[in-house]
């Protein structure tokens, strides 16, 4: 993965040769048509990235939360060009949908959890693209994203609980187990008993 050290979207382009310059500006123009205006462009983790402002969501990223939530982020790779877009990482409907639009528009489709790669500007429906641009405004994309980051970390919660249940059990297994074997050796000398007894009934006839 390439990660520009360029400080400005501005010195991001004009570091790229002129034709894939021209790719990237392409996409970047489809993006910031369509975005909602809450999003911000700037640069992040060395490509060009559109975030929540800490402004409107202090939180920031959970993984670093000194970083502004990202939403999408755009990059002109080694071998190929990359469109990230994170809602579709939080949801598995949208992604769905978007893999629907994109084959629907008889083009090859690339794509990982959210990270969406292409060769040329050919193979990008940019109708496609913009509509799912707008699909997320920023105040659903913030809400979806809460939504994922809690359901990711409920899991993790729970598994104390079941430990527990799992510790409990053992012990309930363990006595169940030692009941049975107490059931089992107190049978044994009642059949002796009753052997003995059925021997002295036939002494004394």
């Amino acid at each position: 993965m390439v990660i520009s050290k360029a400080k400005t979207v501005e010195q991001y382009l004009a570091s790229l040769p002129a034709e894939r310059r021209a790719v990237v500006a392409a996409v970047r123009e489809t993006i910031l048509a369509n975005l909602d205006a809450g999003f911000t462009e700037g640069m992040g983790y060395g490509m060009i990235g559109y975030h929540v402002p800490h402004s409107l969501y202090p939180a920031g990223y959970h993984c670093d939360p000194k970083q502004p939530l990202p939403y999408a982020g755009l990059a002109a790779q080694k071998n190929h060009f990359a469109v990230y877009l994170f809602g579709l990482y939080c949801d598995p409907d949208e992604a769905r949908q978007f893999e629907r639009d994109w084959k629907a528009a008889g083009k090859k489709l690339d794509m990982g959890k959210c990270c969406v790669r292409f060769k040329r500007l050919d193979d990008v429906p940019l109708d496609v693209l913009a509509a799912a641009i707008r699909r997320w405004p920023l105040q659903r994309f913030v809400g979806v994203y809460e939504a994922a980051l809690g359901a990711r970390r409920q899991p993790a919660a729970s598994r104390p609980a079941k430990v527990a249940n799992k510790a409990a059990a053992k012990p309930a297994k363990a006595r169940s187990a030692k009941a049975a074997k107490a059931t089992k050796a107190a049978k044994v000398p009642a059949k002796k008993s009753a052997g003995k007894a059925r021997a002295a009934v036939r002494r004394a006839r």
